[in-house]
C-alpha cells in the first residue's frame, strides 16, 4: 500500500519511527515480560519511564526549576475549567484574549468561575483577509490573569511574538504548537495544552506551572485538578494515562535525536511555506489570515468553487491524502501539517492541489 500522509487535526499524526518502536515492543516493555499498559503506575519500571519523560520534556523547552511539570486529566478544555480554580479568587476578574474558537470556548468556562474581561483581537479587513490586533489592547490594571491561545487550530491563526498583558501572571495554551518552536516559558505563569497533536495520543494534558502559582486553588477545585495535588504526587494522585505519558515520553526521545525543538522549527518553517507558497500562487486556492498570523502547524484554504469541496475530498483519498476537511465552524478544507508530518507529505498535497486545480478550473 502506499504511503498514506494523515492531515487530521487531532488526534492527528504521530512519527512513525516512534509508533514502530511502540509496536515492537507493546506486548513486552523492557524484557518484563508484560506490557506497558498492563504495570502499575508506581512499579519501578514505570517511574522510571516517567521521571525520563518528565526530564526530557524539561531539556527539550529549558524549564526552569521553579515550575512544576503535570501530566494531568481532562484536556486542554478540562484546564479551561482548572486554571481559573486554581489561580482566580472568585472574586476578581481576569484577561482573555480571543483570536478563534478555542480561545473563545476557554473565557467561556472561565465566566464559572471569575469574571472575564473579554478581549476581541482579531479583525476582518475588507478585502476579507483576518488579521490580528496585538498592540493596545484594552487589558485590565487589576486582572488576576491574562489567558490567551498562542496557536489557533480551528481558525489557522499564530502569534509568534509574546502579548505584552501587562500580567505576571500570563497564562497561555499551546495545544497545538506545543515543540514545534522554541518557547521562553519564563514569560508565562502557566504554558499548558493537550498532547493529542504534537506529542502523543490523547487523554494526557501537560501543565507547566510557576511555582508561586502552585497552593492558591480554591476550595471548590476538584483534587484531581488541583495543582499542588498533583505536584506532591508526581502527576500521580490516581492512575494517570499511562499509555499516553510513556508515548509522549518516547515522542521527547525522537525530537532530542533531531535536534530539539529549534531543529524542528526550521522544519516547520520549510513545510508552512512550501504549502502557503503554492495557496497564494494559485487563484483556485485561499488562505484569509494575513500572512504575519499564519499558523505553521493548521493550513485551512478555501477552493475557489466550494461545490467541488466533496469532489476534492474525495479525490485527495484516492491519492492517499486524508482528514483535509475543514472544521465545522468554517468549512473549506484543513490541512494540518504537525511535527510528524513529513515535507513529502506536504509535497504530495501540493502536487494533488495543481492537478486538481488544472482539472476544475
Amino acid at each position: 500500500m502506499s504511503k498514506v500522509y494523515n492531515f487530521s487535526a487531532g488526534p492527528s499524526m504521530l512519527p512513525e519511527e516512534v509508533m514502530l518502536k511502540v509496536q515492537k515492543e507493546f506486548l513486552n516493555y523492557n524484557g518484563i515480560g508484560a506490557s506497558v499498559i498492563e504495570i502499575s503506575h508506581r512499579s519501578k519500571d514505570y517511574i522510571e519511564i516517567a521521571e525520563e519523560a518528565t526530564q526530557n520534556l524539561r531539556d527539550l523547552m529549558n524549564i526552569p526549576d521553579n515550575y512544576q511539570v503535570l501530566f494531568m486529566h481532562g484536556g486542554g478544555r478540562g484546564l479551561f475549567a482548572g486554571i481559573p480554580l486554581n489561580i482566580a479568587s472568585g472574586k476578581g476578574s481576569a484577561d482573555y484574549v480571543v483570536t478563534g474558537a478555542w480561545s473563545g470556548y476557554a473565557a467561556d468556562e472561565a465566566l464559572k468561575y471569575t469574571g472575564v474581561n473579554r478581549i476581541e483581537a482579531t479583525k476582518t479587513l475588507e478585502d476579507g483577509t483576518i488579521t490580528v490586533e496585538t498592540a493596545n489592547l484594552p487589558f485590565s490594571k487589576d486582572a488576576e490573569f491574562a489567558h490567551y491561545c498562542l496557536n489557533e487550530t480551528i481558525h489557522g491563526i499564530d502569534l509568534y511574538d509574546t502579548l505584552d498583558c501587562q500580567n505576571n501572571n500570563t497564562v497561555v495554551d499551546v495545544s497545538s504548537c506545543f515543540l514545534s518552536r522554541p518557547i521562553d516559558v519564563t514569560k508565562y505563569g502557566i504554558v499548558y495544552g493537550g498532547a493529542q497533536k504534537n506529542i502523543g495520543p490523547s487523554g494526557i494534558t501537560i501543565a507547566i506551572v510557576r511555582d508561586d502559582l502552585v497552593g492558591r486553588a480554591r476550595e471548590i477545585c476538584p483534587s484531581i485538578l488541583d495543582f499542588s495535588v498533583l505536584a506532591k504526587n508526581a502527576s500521580m494522585y490516581n492512575t494517570p494515562n499511562t499509555f499516553a505519558w510513556y508515548f509522549a515520553g518516547e515522542v521527547f526521545k525522537w525530537l532530542k535525536q533531531l535536534g530539539g525543538v529549534e531543529a524542528m522549527e526550521k522544519m516547520n518553517i520549510e513545510k508552512a511555506n512550501y504549502l502557503y507558497g503554492f495557496i497564494d500562487s494559485c487563484d483556485f486556492y485561499k488562505n484569509k489570515i494575513d500572512p504575519k498570523f499564519r499558523s505553521r502547524m493548521n493550513v485551512p484554504f478555501n477552493l475557489k468553487d466550494e461545490a467541488l469541496n466533496a469532489k476534492f475530498l474525495e479525490e485527495a483519498k484516492q491519492n492517499n491524502l486524508i482528514s483535509l476537511k475543514g472544521h465545522r465552524v468554517l468549512g473549506g478544507m484543513r490541512a494540518s501539517i504537525y511535527n510528524a508530518m513529513p515535507m513529502e507529505g506536504v509535497k504530495s498535497l501540493v502536487n494533488f492541489m495543481e492537478k486538481f486545480a488544472k482539472e476544475n478550473n
